[in-house]
């Protein structure tokens, strides 16, 4: 029996037991977790096919010119199915995953419009949600967007969801402008899932060890390394388009709606 208070080393094959385990684990979550996202490759990303081309064309040249002037970052996205998340919760990996907007001023917005599953987000990056406030953002979607989704105008909702969002970045937001505090990021899901199986597992195993390994053998500690941080921000291939992201955060800002 061990005493209390006496530090137990694990043999040297224990410890790569153990982390050969952590590392399983952590690989099948992140598997499990990362949904299969379209490749950042410009401004606009019609996964789903349902903008024209010359809608495409004028929106993208809208962005392009309010980027230039502001450094903001807007990104437009359509994708054929949501992969059985929340719209909330695949707009925020897809806009940490892409890091649209700059690193230090996290000045990212992305508009997704799923059309499979009928559902809009607009998802707004830290530095922008004083601006582009959720009240803001709902009123876009109920107001511009899912009015001419409704009709079958996918094209027009988008661009008219974008005409409505670059004013507001740009500080004309009329009675409805208002400043909010920036939110601190919120803990990962995912991070917390990884660690709690990962202690499991280590509990079971120093129990066995403890209880019938041999004792004697040369042991030490281990730092297991956690998940990959892909819901992170980063900078994003930009495909043939020439574009990409500039490693911008998100913490849930914006607001949903469906038609």
């Amino acid at each position: 029996m061990t005493r209390p208070g006496r530090i137990v080393r694990l043999p040297a094959a224990g410890l790569l037991a153990v982390l050969a385990l952590a590392l399983m684990i952590g690989a099948g979550l992140a598997a499990a977790a990362e949904p299969d996202f379209p490749k950042l490759t410009g401004r606009v990303v019609d996964a789903a096919g349902i903008l024209s081309p010359e809608a495409r064309a004028r929106i993208d040249g809208k962005i392009k010119a309010h980027e230039d002037r502001t450094g903001d970052q807007l990104v437009v996205a359509t994708v054929p199915s949501l992969q059985d998340l929340t719209v909330e919760d695949y707009a925020n990996r897809l806009a940490r995953s892409w890091g649209i907007g700059q690193k230090k001023t996290n000045n990212g917005v992305l508009l997704l419009v799923a059309p499979k599953e009928r559902k809009v987000r607009i998802e707004v990056g830290y530095g922008l949600e004083g601006a582009l406030t959720d009240a803001l953002s709902k009123t876009i979607i109920t107001s511009a967007i899912t009015p001419r989704f409704r009709q079958g105008d996918f094209s027009g909702g988008v661009e008219a969801g974008v005409d409505a969002i670059l004013p507001i970045l740009a500080g004309d937001a009329d009675e409805w402008q208002r400043r909010a505090p920036v939110r601190e990021d919120s803990v990962d899901p995912v991070t917390v899932i990884f660690w709690i199986v990962v202690i499991i597992a280590l509990v079971v195993v120093l129990t066995r060890m403890n209880g019938g390994g041999r004792r004697g053998h040369g042991g030490g500690f281990v730092v297991i390394p956690g998940p990959s941080g892909g819901w992170s921000g980063g900078f994003s291939d930009g495909g043939g388009g020439g574009f990409s992201g500039g490693g911008g955060s998100f913490g849930g800002g914006g607001a949903s709606g469906d038609w």
